[in-house]
């Protein structure tokens, strides 16, 4: 149970500093923020283990879920503007 408790506060984390550093006006609520910043997490862990700077379980840095959710506010940009 702690652990999911501490997988949505880190999500909400990630997601905050993501919108903060993403420039422009991402109108997402505070459970949004909450998934990009999981998703976010879970897109670095991805591509950390197929360059193979994760071993497998192991979790990826802020640093890394931080441009993993960079990387999903640019993307749903995209899709968004359309």
């Amino acid at each position: 149970m702690m652990q999911i408790i501490s997988i949505i506060v880190v999500g909400f984390i990630v997601g905050l500093l993501a919108r903060a550093l993403k420039p422009g006006n991402d109108k997402l609520g505070l459970l949004m923020t909450t998934v990009l910043g999981i998703a976010g997490s879970a897109v670095a862990n991805f591509a950390g283990s197929a360059l193979g700077l994760y071993r497998p379980g192991e979790a990826a840095g802020w640093i890394a879920s931080i441009l993993g959710g960079i990387l999903l506010l640019f993307l749903y940009g995209m899709i968004a503007k359309k």
